[in-house]
């Protein structure tokens, strides 16, 4: 599986642009699969406001097609399944990550890899009753055009970005899409609940400064998150994100460039969670002759995630948090112990 960063980066920017072009073209596909019976029973009909305007969903959807690149798990956690979801990055058997893979049961979504599987012609194809779009950089166009085709939810305009959505309102939102906003609802609470009861059971992490970066360097820059969507698993257990990363920010992607000339700024960050492909003591970055300068490398403050929890952190959905706690709290004690 390629990196979780720069490859999501671009293709949420892609799609941005391409989904409204795409929609133009004819790529004939069609699909047969039917989602398994939800449960509980749903309330219908729903009116769901989003930052298009609003969309009602007349009964309980039984074809729903993700063209975003997470939303996928608030669905499964609420116990439907789509029968169509859209590739984001790796080859992880219908675009489903080991968190969420049990909830999927024996069902085989078609999974939509590029902008021809994105067209008019596929989408209508699959037959949906129901199509969802909150993180999947979806502009007025394109939402209009999907809209001829089945009720459609957009983003919902929390972040003025059509390719970032909190991931409670994310969840909240598709809830409700399908009926389950009371239950959605309460997932977000319980998961809300688990981020407070870690953080109570580690005080001396409050205040304590940490950054979630990219390595190795991207086009001569490291790629660290500002405080917001990208970090709030670090800042729901305690942690405080370093405001200088600001200056850095790159609006269009909502990413810190930071160039290797003013790396520096990385030790303003007492810890740094390292999204790196392998796993383990961070050696690559040990040995670089600037990463490895870095206090909270030199100092044995930092994590190295590994792929698979990288990708959990970077999904940031109400199923890959709770994997992202359990794996990343362990190494964080280990990096910051008494805490």
């Amino acid at each position: 599986m390629t990196s979780p960063f720069s490859a999501p980066v671009s293709r949420r920017l892609f799609l941005a642009g391409s989904l409204s072009a795409a929609l133009l073209a004819a790529a004939a596909c069609s699909s047969d699969e039917s989602a398994p019976q939800p449960s509980p029973t749903p309330v219908f009909p729903v009116t769901v406001d989003h930052m298009y305007g609003s969309t009602t969903i007349p009964a309980e959807p039984k074809r729903i097609v993700v063209i975003g690149t997470t939303e996928q798990d608030a669905l499964l956690a609420l116990g439907v399944v789509p029968i169509a979801v859209t590739q984001w990055v790796g080859d992880e058997p219908y675009a489903v990550f080991p968190w969420a893979i049990d909830k999927l049961g024996d069902a085989k979504p078609t999974v939509l890899e590029s902008a021809e599987d994105l067209s008019a012609a596929t989408i209508t194809g699959l037959k949906p009753d129901l199509i969802i779009g909150t993180n999947a950089g979806m502009d007025k166009a394109t939402y209009t055009a999907l809209s001829t085709i089945a009720p459609t939810i957009a983003n919902s305009g929390v972040y003025a970005n059509t390719s970032y959505e909190p991931w409670p309102t994310q969840t909240v939102l598709v809830g409700k899409a399908v009926g389950r906003e009371a239950q959605a609802q309460k997932l977000v609470d319980d998961l809300t609940q688990r981020f407070a009861e870690v953080a109570a059971a580690h005080p001396k992490w409050a205040g304590v400064s940490a950054g979630f970066v990219q390595a190795p360097y991207d086009d001569g820059s490291v790629i660290a998150w500002p405080n917001g969507l990208g970090t709030n698993f670090l800042t729901d257990l305690g942690f405080t994100i370093p405001k200088s990363f600001d200056r850095f920010v790159n609006d269009k992607v909502a990413q810190a460039q930071i160039p290797a000339k003013d790396t520096g700024v990385l030790n303003e960050a007492e810890v740094l969670v390292w999204g790196t492909d392998v796993a383990g003591d961070g050696a690559d970055i040990r040995a670089d002759k600037v990463l490895g300068g870095i206090d909270a490398v030199k100092g044995g403050r930092s994590v190295y995630t590994g792929d698979l929890l990288a990708s959990a952190i970077y999904f940031n959905t109400i199923l890959s948090l709770p994997y992202v706690i359990d794996q990343l709290v362990p190494e964080l004690e280990k990096v910051l112990p008494g805490g």
